[in-house]
């Protein structure tokens, strides 16, 4: 039993806090959080206020139910690591968006626009997987480089 605790404690993981997100999607920078930060109930919830989205949206983006995000808050059950994955490179998209864009309500704007690059659809469409995620993303970097988007 004591050799148990002991490991625990070693394994022990900090939160990730909103600084430590990077502002871009960057896979090497990803996968250190994973493996350096705990993603939990209040790493979610920082993105539903850093996003200004409801509950309904950030469980479209993840692909899970309301109920099962709402769970992660009131029964501290444990995020799967390809969610935790989800989270970070959401949280990276919106302050990349924030930067490019100046603000959270302008990039906010453009999310939520149908778009002639995205085959009529807007952005938003496609952060519920990984690919769509890093699609936006590149979107992004493209329009920083003067890409008209």
């Amino acid at each position: 039993m004591w050799k148990v605790e002991k490991m625990a404690k070693a394994i022990k993981y900090e939160v990730a806090e909103f600084d430590e997100i990077p502002n871009t999607v960057a896979e090497s920078e990803v996968l250190y959080l994973l493996q350096t930060k705990s993603v939990d109930w209040s790493v979610i919830n920082q993105l539903k206020q850093y996003a200004s989205r409801q509950d309904e949206v950030v469980s479209n983006w993840l692909n899970i139910s309301v109920r099962t995000l709402r769970n992660y808050k009131t029964h501290a059950t444990r995020i799967k690591e390809n969610l935790k994955e989800h989270i970070i490179m959401l949280f990276a998209l919106f302050k990349h968006g924030t930067d490019v864009f100046g603000t959270t309500d302008a990039f906010n704007a453009w999310l939520n626009k149908e778009n002639f690059h995205f085959d009529g659809k807007s952005p938003s469409v496609f952060l519920n997987t990984i690919t769509g995620i890093r699609f936006v993303d590149r979107r992004l970097t493209a329009m920083e480089f003067g890409d008209n988007v």
